[in-house]
C-alpha cells in the first residue's frame, strides 16, 4: 500500500497546473534553437512571441495557452481501479482552481457541464506493470492541433513512399491551424484505433531523445527536414521552422493492411508525469512513460 504526502486529486491537480503553465524544457530549448537560427523576420517575431508567453505563463503560474486542452493521462505500475475516481476529481478541481477552460461538451446537444467531465471523461489508459510505483503521465490536447489528425489506411505496396507522401500531405494541409511550429506523432501500423493511438503517444517523447530503431530514426530525421523545407513557418506565416521534431511509434499489423496515422502538437505540446511510491511523490516533464 502506497503512503502518499498528498491526495491523488490534489497530485493530479499539481500535475495539471505543472503541464499547464510550464513548457517541457526540451520543447523551450528547441523553440529557442528555431529562434536563433530562423531569418524570416515574420517567423522570427512570431517565435519570440511565443517564448515571452511561455515565459510570462511560467513566471505568472498561468496557462500558456486559452485553450487548455483536453487531458489525457496514462496510469503505468500498480493501480486499483478507483484511481479514475480520484483523476476525475482532480480533473474537476483542477478546473476550479488553476482555472482551466471548461472544454468538454456533450458532442449532440453540445451541453457543457463547466467541469472537464462528463460521458467518456477525463480519458485514461491503463498500462499495469509489477513495478512497485504508480506513474500519472498527462498530455493536455487543444483541438487545433487535435483537429488535424488524420488516419490513412494504405496499400502495404504504397509502402515507405507512401508514409512519406501521406505524412507531408497531412501537415501542410494543416497549414497554421495547428499552431506550429510543434511536434508530428506519427503512428504505423497496428489495427485503424491502435495506429491513432501510437501516433499520440509519440508527442510524449522527449524532442531530444533518438528512436532506438536506426530506419525509423532516419524517417524522423528525413521528415524533420522536408516539413521544415516547406516554408510553411511558424503559425502557418512563412519561415524555416514548421516542426520542431518529427517522433514515429511501430506496431506489428495485418499483412493486408497499412495504416498510418498522423497526431500534431502545436507549439505547446504540453505534458508532466508523477510517480508516486513508498519513497514519496516525484513530478518530472521528461516523459517517463
Amino acid at each position: 500500500m502506497i503512503k502518499l504526502p498528498e491526495s491523488v486529486e490534489d497530485t493530479v491537480v499539481n500535475l495539471l497546473r505543472l503541464a499547464n503553465t510550464k513548457l517541457p524544457k526540451d520543447i523551450g530549448w528547441a523553440l529557442e534553437a528555431a529562434a536563433a537560427w530562423e531569418t524570416n523576420p515574420i517567423a522570427y517575431s512570431q517565435l519570440g512571441a511565443i517564448l515571452d508567453n511561455v515565459k510570462k505563463a511560467e513566471v505568472l503560474g498561468r496557462p500558456m495557452c486559452q485553450d487548455t486542452g483536453i487531458p489525457i493521462f496514462y496510469v503505468r505500475g500498480k493501480f486499483e481501479s478507483h484511481i479514475i475516481d480520484q483523476i476525475a476529481k482532480g480533473v474537476e478541481k483542477a478546473t476550479r482552481t488553476i482555472p482551466l477552460r471548461p472544454n468538454t461538451v456533450d458532442p449532440i446537444t453540445r451541453k457543457n457541464n463547466g467541469d472537464n467531465l462528463g460521458k467518456g471523461m477525463p480519458i485514461v489508459h491503463f498500462i499495469p506493470t509489477d513495478d512497485e510505483f504508480t506513474e500519472i503521465t498527462v498530455l493536455l490536447k487543444g483541438a487545433g492541433s487535435e483537429n488535424m489528425t488524420h488516419l490513412s489506411m494504405l496499400n502495404p505496396a504504397d509502402g515507405m513512399e507512401g508514409i512519406m507522401k501521406f505524412v507531408v500531405d497531412t501537415v501542410l494541409d494543416a497549414g497554421g491551424r495547428p499552431c506550429p511550429p510543434g511536434i508530428v506523432g506519427i503512428g504505423i501500423g497496428g489495427t485503424a484505433d491502435e495506429c491513432v493511438a501510437l501516433s499520440k503517444t509519440a508527442l510524449i517523447r522527449p524532442i531530444d531523445e533518438d528512436n532506438p530503431d536506426p530506419v525509423l530514426k532516419k524517417m524522423e530525421e528525413d521528415l524533420f527536414v522536408k516539413l521544415n523545407s516547406s516554408g510553411l513557418g511558424p503559425m502557418g506565416l512563412g519561415g524555416s521552422t514548421t516542426v520542431l521534431a518529427v517522433k514515429i511509434n511501430t506496431a506489428y499489423c495485418h499483412t493486408a493492411s497499412l495504416p498510418v496515422a498522423v497526431n500534431i502538437g502545436c507549439w505547446a505540446t504540453r505534458r508532466a508525469s508523477v510517480k508516486m511510491s513508498n519513497k514519496g511523490v516525484e513530478y518530472s516533464q521528461g516523459a517517463w512513460l
